[in-house]
């Protein structure tokens, strides 16, 4: 059985993010966004968190954006051209269309943590990878941080 994590970084003060990560064990963090690099993102952006994460908690980094929604879909959502539900059935479907349970089936190890901006992930799309990958390849259990 693997455990994997989902967290968001909005919302939280750096000492709160790493503290949460470390205390959970949290191996390696698979950053699930499809921009990394963005000026909001504070110390979350792709080469200061990777090496914060390494330093601060010794934690591994990786940037898989296929696991990110495309710009389209993304845009709909935030400019209410579609409600969560349709966004939530166009970036599962996709996933589908990605086929990312046969990357994830060798890539995912047991204290992955996905990570976005989102601070909650109710209406965020680590929880719906989290779920899919959960459905296809089974013995996962998720943790939202």
């Amino acid at each position: 059985m693997k455990k994997i994590y989902t967290i968001g970084f909005t919302g939280k003060t750096a000492k709160e993010f790493f503290t949460k990560l470390e205390n959970e064990g949290v191996k390696r963090v698979v950053d699930i966004r499809l921009k990394n690099s963005s000026q909001l993102a504070g110390f979350a952006k792709k080469d200061d968190l990777k090496y914060f994460l390494k330093k601060i908690n010794g934690t591994d980094y990786l940037h898989i954006p296929e696991l990110a929604p495309t710009g389209s879909i993304m845009e709909s959502y935030k400019d209410k051209k579609i409600s969560w539900p349709e966004y939530e059935k166009q970036f599962n479907n996709l996933l589908a269309e990605r086929k990312i349970e046969n990357t994830m089936k060798e890539e995912l190890s047991d204290g992955d943590c996905f990570l976005c901006s989102e601070e909650k992930p109710d209406f965020c799309h680590r929880r719906l990878v989290a779920e899919y990958l959960q459905k296809k390849l089974g013995s996962i259990t998720i943790q939202h941080l």
